[in-house]
């Protein structure tokens, strides 16, 4: 009698081993290439071209065969492009929504049909797509392109966009992209750029002073947190790290951090997992070289090593590799190379697991392990990223919000959130307006210093009045111990007054306060904030008079002018406190089983230079609606105007807020803003200025990536905007410009 090889259910949870895979096909995508001659072209007006100069690139698969060549496109080819998209984007915009959704939907139905096809050509690609999240993702954008005239009646499409990826990215996330921007109602070119990939802050650079408004997207290729408490299921936990780290093609690198009680557990279950695994293929032979390299360095600073087998003496093969007991510091931590390495980190405590996982510079994801809710919830909170994956990971919805935090990008994709990124306020006109690039140095701007004014007055009792900037909450003179003068309205008849010529130390200063308070700040409720805004809106209506009379000194409105400016900003104060308990989230129902949450959250420090025009009102409805949101803030006032702003310290004095929540520096705006575009603490800065200064934000505030809202002064104008009317749209933009998203997924089966 034949003794059956079949293992009971035991016994195969006693040896967890993996079963058989399944056998996938790839008949229908080389048919498919086969019948394009293995050969695609670029994709314009609705019809396969060949590039202008007929030059084309082999793709490979991971074995090294050829697939297919694709075009490689030139200038004269993104030209015809961009002429096409503008030509689409008239009739685009003209339909209906009703109209728009129905296109939409028919991708649905003929997505089905090809279903098959795409797959089998996202894994000759290694870049495994799921028809049904993109049948999902289809169904969402469709649903929001019937919507937009009605849930989104004071928005207009920004216009032509252009998405520029790299060749890692996911179909996934580049339909994340298109979709909603198909969805609001415009098409693809060279207007709005935004970037899925890693390297795109040098195009942000070669963009600016362009007037292009560029946006980067969390970018493959980020190094994210895996966290393995010890209240954890360690074999559920341990089965997600490999698929993670070792089953799928890398779109973020993963380090794993692993409470100390539970660590010896969860190596043994990785050498458990790992003893059959197969090595892993490599681009080239130089990758190879590059692992092996890392692998020795990391082995030289004391980290043991679990392999799945041998190692291959050559070919462009390597084991599954988990480099067990490296520090935090570690190359292979900090700068991950490409190849089946898993880096292991160990900790003691919950605070120590989030400081590890907010070690890296990018804020793209986390995934959290532990049987604890509440230590869950608290832990993804306190990370610094835009999704966090509770006993589980790399899960998505379009109908939940992905932002990248710090380096990991600028934007918010997926969600009603992340349409707002193709839309502007239908009050306002664009921020900046399409230009040729100024020739300047960036190393010199910022460095003219105005020659010093003597007052002609001889007499103390008559001599200008001196003010004082507020630093940490309290008025001080500027380090230097300098002053500038200020002129009269024209800019003639002597001194009106002298105020503090802040500069870099000043700047640092204020940032060093503003850290200290502002997580105090975010975590207080929404509600005590609020009341802290309605408390500063009637400290500002106490001393009406007072401020009303420097607007008028300072700018020439008359006194009734400057009383109606005073009174909009006690109103406009009133709004950004009933904003601080209005919007803020919530529960979004889930395809399956579990509940996810979007988030709003501060983005740290905020620095501001601030308009010429309606130098109190633009002033307060900007720090309105950043400290409403959770946010400290660092504002420069007008070089022109400063005189209103700095009335207005007596307000703050006076107030309950956090001494360094609110600082004001005055000085040179081109110096000032120099020093917050190279302050790396400052997550955002709010620019309204020159084209140059606009130029010089765009091509510096890269390293590390910043948040940029700019506004360039058009014909002494502020961009048109009038800040005494200001639609409620606009006050919604400059909310949603003072948050971060962050999603949190608890599956509950």
């Amino acid at each position: 009698m034949a003794v059956s090889s079949t293992k009971t259910v035991y016994e195969i949870f006693q040896s967890m081993e993996y079963g058989p895979a399944a056998t996938s096909s790839s008949a229908t995508a080389q048919a498919w290439l086969e019948h394009h001659s293995r050969s695609l072209g670029l994709f314009i007006d609705g019809k396969f071209v060949c590039s202008a100069d007929g030059r084309s690139c082999s793709s490979a698969d991971s074995k090294g065969s050829i697939v297919c060549s694709t075009a490689c496109a030139e200038e004269a080819d993104i030209s015809q492009c961009a002429s096409s998209a503008v030509n689409g984007f008239k009739s685009w915009s003209s339909l209906s929504c009703n109209q728009r959704a129905k296109v939409l939907l028919r991708l649905v139905s003929v997505l089905g049909q090809h279903g098959q096809c795409l797959s089998e050509l996202c894994e000759l690609c290694e870049a495994s797509c799921s028809t049904a999240a993109l049948l999902r993702l289809l169904q969402f954008y469709s649903s929001w392109a019937q919507l937009r005239d009605t849930l989104l009646t004071d928005w207009t499409p920004l216009g032509v966009v252009a998405v520029v990826t790299s060749k890692d990215c996911p179909l996934y996330s580049l339909l994340l992209k298109v979709l909603p921007a198909l969805a609001m109602g415009k098409t693809h070119a060279d207007v709005y750029v935004s970037l899925l990939f890693e390297d795109g802050v040098m195009l942000r650079k070669a963009t600016a002073g362009m007037g292009v408004p560029v946006s980067v997207s969390p970018c493959v290729g980020s190094t994210c947190p895996f966290i393995i408490f010890e209240s954890a299921d360690i074999n559920s936990a341990v089965d997600e790290v490999m698929e993670a780290a070792f089953r799928k093609k890398k779109e973020v690198f993963w380090v794993l951090c692993v409470q100390e009680s539970v660590v010896d557990s969860v190596v043994a279950h990785l050498r458990l997992r790992m003893a059959k695994m197969r090595c892993v293929t490599l681009p080239s032979e130089a990758d190879r070289k590059r692992v092996d390299a890392a692998v020795q360095e990391a082995q030289q600073l004391g980290a043991t090593l679990v392999q799945s087998c041998a190692d291959p003496t050559s070919g462009a093969q390597y084991p599954p590799t988990v480099l067990c007991g490296v520090a935090p510091s570690s190359p292979c931590v900090l700068d991950p190379c490409p190849g089946p390495l898993l880096p292991l980190i160990t900790f003691r405590s919950n605070t120590e697991a989030v400081t590890l996982g907010n070690h890296s510079p990018h804020g793209q994801a986390a995934s959290i392990w532990t049987e604890d809710l509440t230590l869950a919830l608290e832990t993804a909170k306190s990370l610094s990223v835009g999704s966090v994956w509770v006993n589980s990971h790399s899960v998505c919805d379009p109908c939940l919000p992905v932002s990248g935090h710090k380096d990991s990008g600028t934007c918010t994709d997926g969600g009603q959130e992340g349409l707002y990124q193709f839309l502007r306020p239908s009050s306002s006109s664009p921020p900046l307006p399409r230009s040729s690039p100024v020739s300047m140095d960036y190393a010199q701007f910022g460095t003219e210093t105005s020659p010093p004014l003597i007052p002609a007055e001889s007499d103390p009792a008559r001599a200008p009045q001196s003010h004082l900037q507020f630093v940490a909450g309290k008025a001080c003179k500027s380090v230097s111990g300098c002053s500038v003068a200020v002129q009269p309205p024209g800019g003639s008849g002597g001194v009106l007054a002298y105020c503090p010529d802040g500069g870099r130390k000043d700047v640092r200063n204020a940032v060093e306060a503003a850290v200290k308070v502002q997580p105090g700040w975010m975590k207080k409720s929404a509600s005590a904030r609020a009341q802290s805004l309605y408390s500063l809106a009637k400290g500002l209506e106490a001393k009406r008079r007072d401020i009303a009379a420097a607007i008028n000194t300072q700018t020439g409105l008359s006194v009734d002018e400057a009383e109606k400016e005073v009174e909009l900003s006690v109103t406009r104060l009133s709004v950004w406190a009933a904003y601080c308990d209005k919007v803020q989230g919530g529960a979004l129902p889930m395809p399956n089983s579990g509940s996810a949450l979007s988030v709003p959250e501060a983005l740290g420090v905020v620095g501001v230079v601030l308009p010429d025009y309606n130098p109190l009102l633009s002033m307060v409805t900007v720090l309105g609606a950043t400290i409403a949101t959770g946010n400290a803030v660092v504002m420069v006032p007008s070089q022109k105007y400063p005189l209103p702003v700095l009335a207005f310290i007596k307000v703050l004095q006076s107030s309950d807020l956090p001494a360094g929540l609110v600082n004001v520096i005055t000085g040179s705006r081109d110096q000032l803003t120099v020093a917050l575009a190279n302050h790396s603490v400052i997550k955002a800065i709010w620019y309204w200025g020159s084209a140059e200064g606009c130029q010089y934000l765009q091509h510096t505030c890269t390293s590390p990536l910043k948040t940029l809202r700019l506004c360039g002064d058009r014909e002494g104008k502020d961009g048109e905007l009038d800040w005494t009317r200001c639609h409620p749209s606009f006050l919604e933009e400059m909310w949603r410009s003072a948050v971060q998203w962050k999603s949190v997924w608890i599956p509950t089966a």
